[in-house]
């Protein structure tokens, strides 16, 4: 005797899509303004090995010939000087990973909780809503801690100025050439193209928060 087939029951669950953390839309709007205007910077940087050719390379007669020096080689390697004093940047902060993890720590938080989180989606902590203002004066005072009383600010501080007095002493000892007049137009347009759009974006996303 044959036993009936067992039937197991099957339930229509309605999938539940839950909210993402973040304004998706925005963030990679964000990040595809970011590497475009990153893009159109570097791709007006000057040959590397112009910035290296010691033929170009003199001692400064007087402070006033290096200031202007300094002056005339800042307009042309500006783009390069950019990438220089990010690199010194870079390797302070991977040669410190504890202040590498606190910082990229503060800026995903700035990111997920406040810049890129969806304006209808509360953040919520503990069973507890928090506002975009409260959300706002957390994040501010978290940064402020970060920069002021732990090492990270020190290392940024430490490290920019290291990155800043090698780009005087090169500017100071590279002997400006006529032809640096002639394409200084194209070199800080595409550096302003840079800065400009990822400032444009940074501020365009808080503003959507404000």
């Amino acid at each position: 005797m044959s036993t009936p087939p067992t039937t197991l029951p099957v339930t229509n669950q309605q999938a539940v899509q839950s909210q993402p953390p973040i304004n998706t839309p925005a963030f990679r709007t964000f990040f595809s303004r970011l590497s475009t205007s990153i893009r159109d910077g570097l791709s007006q940087r000057r040959p590397w090995a112009e910035l290296v050719d010691r033929s170009s390379m003199a001692r400064p007669e007087s402070l006033t010939d290096a200031l202007s020096r300094i002056r005339k080689n800042l307009a042309y390697f500006k783009v390069n000087y950019v990438a220089v004093v990010s690199l010194v940047l870079a390797f302070s902060l991977f040669s410190h990973p504890l202040s590498l993890l606190v910082l990229v720590g503060l800026l995903a938080g700035w990111m997920f909780l406040y810049l890129f989180r969806p304006s209808d989606q509360p953040l919520v902590v503990f069973g507890r809503t928090f506002s975009d203002r409260e959300t706002l004066l957390a994040l501010v005072l978290s940064t402020i801690v970060v920069v002021f009383i732990t090492s990270v600010g020190s290392l940024l501080t430490s490290a920019l100025m290291i990155g800043v007095a090698i780009v005087c002493v090169h500017g100071a000892f590279v002997v400006p050439d006529d032809l640096f007049m002639d394409d200084q137009e194209p070199a800080n347009a595409g550096l302003l193209s840079f800065l400009g759009g990822s400032a444009t974006s940074a501020a365009s996303a808080v503003a959507a928060r404000v």
